[in-house]
């Protein structure tokens, strides 16, 4: 086991990784930018490091420094956290290169995995359904159209290197020429590659993504599913383990799904396989995230397992503490709420600012993620990420039931946020109903 790690991350982040290398009994170092420098992470590691400006370039993304800070430090390993760096393939070959363990999968796996178009062939050459799309990149406006006569339109065209968020959707064939042309142009401006494939535009779809480890002792378990699918720009504002729309049959092929996934990739470390649940019950592999997700304390409450614990032990070349626990249905619901210094009155703008008052909720079944107080600021240079609230009940009403409590409890005062969005959504029928 590592006696000192480096945390390459800020915020609530850091600091979850820092309780659990605590409990591990390891010593930590923080990194830091001037504008973080009285922040409760830095204050709590056993050591802390000035890495430059409030910039992120200039510090949290700055390679050559944090790998300079775990040398000065004698930091054996680095944990990148969730974000900045985490799935950088780069940083994680220049740990290597530098005798320093990176805690997450090797640099090739974080790279395949990047490539979206790479990913869905890895995938579908071992069983796993993916989205109905081109075999790989397009290389022309025709290619494209021919896809799109297959599939049937509408139809997506996605950057290789992104998850998404650029797509560009081609609804009639009189389209696809020009809106080819904008995707390939886009993806060069925004990746450097204008590599760009095709899949059939799934609608009335659910986000569904697997949680799951592996280890260097050939142990793969998937950690049960959560749904994502109440998203802001790509942005998960709410996450449940496990989904009400999964049964326990369905779960089990899903995770069978992500599994064979783990073992083509000889996966070492924590990831989740992301899968898109179509009304008819028929799910398809989207994606796979190579680092610590944000939203996985809703898999930890409903399974018992510390996946930032496992992390470190993979990572520390020790078979996973949870391998011998078989398949994992989830006990209990969990819901994970993030809370943001936006306002939702105001097309969710980011709000920044100095918090006057913060008080957690507590009692049975609360769980918040947060380096926040009273006195804290709020920057504008980051993600605008203030707690995670995450609830634990024996059943989804429950479950729902607290969550409504905890963000009745809840206060925050001097910047706005979306605690009163967050009421909305639980109060919501539609939700409600699953």
């Amino acid at each position: 086991m590592f006696d000192k790690i480096l945390i390459a991350n800020r915020g609530e982040a850091a600091l979850r990784i820092m309780r659990a290398a605590r409990e591990l009994g390891i010593k930590t170092v923080a990194v830091y930018s001037i504008e973080d420098f009285n922040t409760y992470p830095v204050k709590y590691a056993d050591e802390a490091v000035n890495i430059g400006s409030a910039s992120a370039a200039d510090s949290y993304l700055s390679i050559s420094k944090i790998i300079e800070a775990a040398h000065s430090t004698g930091a054996q390993a680095i944990h990148p956290g969730y974000g900045f760096l985490a799935d950088n393939a780069d940083f994680a070959r220049a740990c290597a290169e530098n005798d320093i363990v990176f805690i997450g999968p090797s640099p090739d796996i974080i790279e395949r995995m990047a490539d979206r178009s790479a990913a869905r062939s890895v995938l579908r050459a071992c069983g796993v359904p993916v989205v109905p799309g081109s075999e790989g990149v397009v290389e022309s406006a025709e290619d494209a159209r021919a896809v799109a006569r297959r599939l049937g339109y509408p139809v997506i065209i996605k950057a290789s290197a992104s998850d998404g968020k650029d797509a560009v959707i081609v609804r009639s064939p009189s389209d696809i020429e020009q809106q080819y042309e904008i995707a390939r142009a886009a993806a060069a401006v925004v990746y450097g590659s204008d590599d760009v494939y095709v899949e059939k535009l799934m609608t009335d779809t659910r986000r569904i993504e697997m949680q799951v480890l592996g280890d260097g002792f050939g142990n793969r378990v998937a950690l049960c599913e959560r749904d994502c699918s109440i998203q802001l720009d790509r942005c998960k504002l709410v996450a449940e383990s496990p989904s009400p729309a999964v049964s326990s049959d369905l779960r089990r092929a899903m995770s069978v799904a992500a599994v064979k996934a783990l073992r083509a990739l000889e996966y070492q470390g924590a990831g989740t396989v992301e899968f898109s649940l179509a009304s008819d019950g028929h799910f398809y592999f989207t994606g796979m995230g190579t680092c610590l997700p944000v939203e996985h304390a809703a898999n930890e409450m409903v399974t018992g397992v510390d996946i930032v614990k496992e992390q470190i032990r993979i990572a520390a070349g020790e078979p996973m503490s949870c391998c011998d626990r078989g398949r994992f249905e989830p006990f209990g619901h969990a819901i994970e709420l993030r809370v943001d210094a936006k306002d939702p009155e105001d097309g969710f703008s980011s709000c920044p600012g100095t918090i006057a008052r913060f008080e957690a909720p507590l009692g049975p079944g609360v769980r918040v993620e947060t380096c926040a107080r009273t006195g804290s600021r709020v920057s504008p240079h980051y993600d605008s990420l203030v707690a995670k609230l995450v609830v634990h009940g024996q059943d989804r009403a429950e479950a729902i039931a607290r969550g409504k409590r905890a963000l009745d409890e809840f206060v925050i005062e001097g910047v706005p946020t979306t605690i009163s969005f967050n009421r909305r959504v639980l109060d919501n029928e539609v939700f409600c109903a699953g």
